[in-house]
C-alpha cells in the first residue's frame, strides 16, 4: 500500500512538473485578455482550449495550492514564444499587465482630446461621441460647466477595461492639482481675481506661444493690456470663437463679428478658456515677465517680436506682414486703432 501511494506521488509530481514546464505553443508575440470576472480555472481552460497548454486542471491545482491569496488582475498579459506555463504563472501573480498610452497635447481643445481618447488602442468607449459637451461633464459627474480647459495634457497610462471616462477623470483632477499649486505661488497685483481666470488667461498663452521660452513675455503683454483697459484683440480667440465656421484663415469681417470670444469686440477675459494649457502656460499666467511691452509681431517662425510702442509695433507690422509678403500674416494682439488683418 505505501509502495502504492508512493509510486502514486511519484506519478503525480512528474505531471504536474510536466504541466507546468511545458512550453506555451504559440509562434508569436501575443496578449492573454484577462477580462472582469475572469478566474485562474477559466483563463487556463480558455487557453487549453486553444492549444496553447495542456493539463489546465493540474495547473489550476497548483495555482490553488501554492498561490492562493493570488489576485487575478484584470489586463493585457504580454505572451511570447519561449514562455513555459511557469512563465506564465508568475506573469499573472505579478499582475504584470501592459500598459498603452494615449497622449493629449498641450493647447488641444476639448473636442481634440476626446476625438483622440476615441482612437486610443483598446480603450472602452463609453461616451458617444454626439453628445454635447457640457453633457460629457455631467456624465463623468463634474456638474455641467464648460469642458475647456478643465482637463490636464499629458501622457496617460491605461490598461484593459478602463475607458474614455476614466483617463478624463484622472486628466481633470490633475488639472484641478496643478491649477492649484499655480495658483499659490501667484504674483501679487494680478488682473485677474480667480484659478478659473487664470486658466482662461494660459490658454490664450498657449495658443500663442509657438516658442516655449516667450511664454512669460506673451503673458507680461496681456497682463499689461487688462490692467490698462486695451483688449487683448487676440486671433485665438476669434478662431474659437467661430467653431466649425473656421477654415484655416480669418478676415475682417471675422474680427468685426461680435461673439463672447472676439477679443477685437469684447473687453477683458473670454467667459471660458479656449484650450487646454499645461502647467508652463498656467505658471507665465500667474506669473508674467515685467516689461513694458504691449504688442506683439509673429516673426513667422514661431517666435515674436515685442514693442512698447505703437509706433515701433507698425514698423514690425510691415516688415513681417507686408515686406515678407506673408499670406495674411498678422500680428497678434493687433493695436487697438485698427484690425490685425489690416494692411498699413
Amino acid at each position: 500500500m505505501i509502495v502504492l501511494l508512493f509510486v502514486l506521488a511519484v506519478g503525480g509530481y512528474l505531471v504536474l512538473a510536466s504541466a507546468l514546464n511545458q512550453p506555451l505553443r504559440i509562434d508569436a508575440p501575443q496578449t492573454l485578455d484577462v477580462t472582469p470576472g475572469s478566474t485562474p480555472g477559466r483563463v487556463l481552460a480558455s487557453l487549453e482550449q486553444r492549444d496553447v497548454l495542456s493539463r489546465s486542471q493540474w495547473i489550476r491545482r497548483y495555482w490553488q495550492w501554492k498561490m492562493p491569496d493570488a489576485v487575478l488582475q484584470v489586463g493585457e498579459y504580454p505572451v511570447e514564444p519561449g514562455m513555459n506555463v511557469q512563465d506564465l504563472l508568475a506573469l499573472l501573480q505579478r499582475g504584470a499587465v501592459l500598459q498603452r498610452s494615449v497622449t493629449l497635447v498641450e493647447g488641444w481643445t476639448f473636442k481634440q482630446f476626446r476625438s483622440e481618447l476615441a482612437r486610443a488602442e483598446r480603450l472602452e468607449q463609453t461616451l458617444a461621441e454626439d453628445i454635447p459637451a457640457e453633457q460629457v461633464m455631467g456624465e463623468l459627474g463634474l456638474g455641467e460647466e464648460h469642458p475647456e480647459g478643465q482637463f490636464f495634457p499629458d501622457t496617460y497610462l491605461y490598461t484593459l477595461g478602463m475607458s474614455d471616462r476614466d483617463v478624463l477623470i484622472r486628466a481633470h483632477r490633475r488639472m484641478q492639482e496643478v491649477l492649484a499649486e499655480e495658483w499659490e505661488k501667484r504674483d501679487d497685483g494680478l488682473p485677474i481675481d480667480t484659478p478659473y481666470e487664470a486658466l482662461i488667461l494660459a490658454s490664450i498663452i498657449e495658443r500663442e506661444t509657438g516658442v516655449p521660452h516667450e511664454r512669460d513675455e506673451i503673458a507680461g503683454v496681456f497682463v499689461r493690456r487688462l490692467r490698462q483697459g486695451m483688449r487683448l484683440q487676440t486671433d485665438p480667440t476669434v478662431i474659437y470663437g467661430m467653431g466649425d465656421q473656421y477654415e484655416g484663415r480669418i478676415g475682417r469681417a471675422n474680427l468685426r463679428e461680435t461673439t463672447p470670444y472676439n477679443t477685437y469686440m469684447i473687453d477683458g477675459l473670454p467667459p471660458t478658456p479656449i484650450a487646454m494649457p499645461g502647467r508652463e502656460a498656467i505658471r507665465a499666467a500667474l506669473n508674467p515677465a515685467s516689461g513694458s511691452s504691449l504688442y506683439f509681431v509673429a516673426r513667422g517662425d514661431g517666435s515674436h517680436v515685442f514693442s512698447d510702442t505703437l509706433d515701433e509695433h507698425n514698423a514690425a507690422v510691415r516688415h513681417y506682414q507686408i515686406e515678407q509678403r506673408a499670406k495674411d500674416y498678422r500680428s497678434s494682439p493687433a493695436p487697438a486703432e485698427r484690425n490685425a488683418g489690416d494692411r498699413p
